[in-house]
């Protein structure tokens, strides 16, 4: 079955249902209901039936003797040996067990799926999942190992139906009037449903820790917006992960051109560096601050053996926004530094300088002499606000084009405009 989106966002989202899934499990109430589990589980409610089967010789349960004498009339009424006998059965495969059965089933694929979070020891899952208890060895012994649990078939396709949750929202028992709440708001927000989202993230939005980051995340979707606002085209958008995920790609096949938005260091599968080429040149031909550069992550590199203690990256903390059409590239590379400090404004000046005229695609460097910074519209340095400082116009600047954090919503699509 393919997942379920809402109407609305179509393809805009990669991943949505999953996405949704891993704010779930985070909400306080879905993790009091895991907490709870081990004990509401003994009184889950069963039905029992009575099945009748016919034995000859033993009496395999207590004896129908109306059922015996019409079975052995049928057959052979001298067959003195014959028996009809009824025993008793157990019936985990009720509607409220259904119900409980798929949200533990949620759950627990849904850990399974997000197990790489939770190595990585985030505050944001350890302090709900962790605290006091380990709760995902809980849950899985709960789901793979408790008796009651197993004996539940895993629902059909179409189970449980609107009608199966109804009736177990109004169930006597606790464990299943919170298992329909639980599953029925989950199904609401994979639905789009406007008041549930809203609900989830306040309940389990993840902001970052510190205010540089959050900024880079205020940059990093303004591009998204401006660009949007460019194109008749909608961007994809990805989870943003470490590694090599883009963030956003837009596609239009009209003119075949892509534009793909990377955050951090993660373009590694676009082939894009940031590597000097003084490593390149001989000696004699260095001059003294290249030398000084060459020689200093030289004796870093053999200093550090470990390979994660060596500061030669290639890949800068930046944004990086590539524009393909056909085979040919272009690119727009963003820095940002959350501050005001002019000391910390003029090294943000010489890094983006250093990313234009450093940028290789395969290896080879995008901008060729005369032009090493590019168009003059190739690279952004976004800051915080100034009030107080007389700043140059946005036109007037050379190389590089410097926003400050009010100015990036209406600035940024006019630069974008020269890429685009």
């Amino acid at each position: 079955m393919e997942r379920i989106k809402p109407d609305e966002l179509d393809h805009r989202f990669d991943d949505f249902e999953m996405l949704m899934r891993l704010h779930f499990i985070l909400r306080p109430d879905v993790v009091d209901f895991v907490e709870e589990l081990s004990v509401r589980l003994r009184s889950i409610k069963t039905q029992t039936k009575s099945i009748s089967s016919v034995s000859r010789g033993t009496a395999g349960g207590r004896i129908d003797w109306h059922g015996t004498i019409q079975e052995r009339y049928s057959r052979n009424p001298r067959d003195k040996a014959l028996f009809v006998c009824e025993h008793r059965s157990e019936n985990y495969d009720i509607e409220e067990n259904l119900v409980l059965k798929a949200l533990l089933s949620l759950i627990y694929h849904t850990l399974e799926e997000c197990s790489r979070y939770f190595e990585r020891d985030y505050e944001w899952v350890t302090d709900r999942w962790k605290d006091n208890l380990d709760l995902v060895e809980m849950m899985t012994n709960i789901f793979e190992r408790n008796v009651h649990v197993r004996r539940i078939r895993q629902p059909r396709e179409y189970e449980p139906t609107d009608r199966m949750i109804e009736r177990s929202a109004t169930s006597r028992q606790e464990i299943y009037r919170e298992a329909a709440k639980l599953l029925s708001r989950y199904r609401e927000t994979v639905a789009g449903d406007a008041d549930a989202l809203r609900e989830l993230l306040e309940q389990t939005a993840i902001t970052p820790s510190d205010d540089e980051t959050l900024f880079e995340l205020y940059v990093l979707f303004r591009y998204v917006s401006a660009i949007e606002n460019l194109s008749d085209e909608e961007f994809t958008l990805r989870t943003i992960e470490s590694g090599s995920q883009e963030v956003a790609r837009l596609t239009s096949e009209e003119n075949d051109e892509q534009v793909v938005l990377y955050h951090d260091n993660s373009a590694r599968d676009r082939d894009v560096s940031f590597i000097s080429n003084i490593f390149d040149k001989s000696e004699a031909s260095l001059s003294r601050t290249e030398r000084i550069h060459r020689e200093a992550q030289e004796i870093a590199d053999a200093y550090f053996t470990e390979e994660e203690f060596r500061i030669a990256t290639g890949r800068p903390d930046v944004i990086v926004l590539e524009v393909q059409q056909g085979q040919q590239y272009k690119y727009l590379i963003t820095e940002i530094k959350y501050s005001e400090r002019p000391e910390t404004i003029r090294a943000g000046i010489k890094e983006t300088l250093e990313y234009l005229a450093f940028l290789r695609q395969d290896g080879e460097l995008v901008h060729d002499e005369p032009d090493i910074f590019g168009s003059g519209w190739s690279g952004v340095l976004v800051i915080q606000d100034l009030p107080e400082a007389k700043t140059a116009a946005i036109e007037d600047q050379r190389y590089i084009r410097i926003l400050q954090a009010s100015e990036v919503e209406n600035q940024l699509q006019t630069i974008l405009q020269r890429l685009l």
